[in-house]
């Protein structure tokens, strides 16, 4: 599962820079620069979705298992 994140997070930083190569880069012939930078920031919202989704129930189901603050009182 560690795997799959790390993989998501590339995704997500892949889709991001994507999407300002698209910002910088002038009109090309096929679409506008718009067009396809809107395409790549929804792909990384879809992205980020199924990623909380899947640590949701990898959480449920006792993948994983939060490592935090300990909640008992000091």
């Amino acid at each position: 599962m560690n795997i799959f994140i790390a993989i998501a997070f590339l995704g997500i930083l892949a889709a991001l820079s994507t999407a300002l190569l698209f910002m910088l880069r002038g009109d090309t012939d096929d679409a506008p620069k718009s067009s396809r930078m809107m395409r790549a920031l929804a792909f990384r919202v879809g992205i980020s979705v199924v990623l909380f989704l899947c640590i949701l129930l990898s959480w449920k189901m006792g993948w994983l298992r939060p490592t935090g603050i300990p909640l008992t009182a000091v």
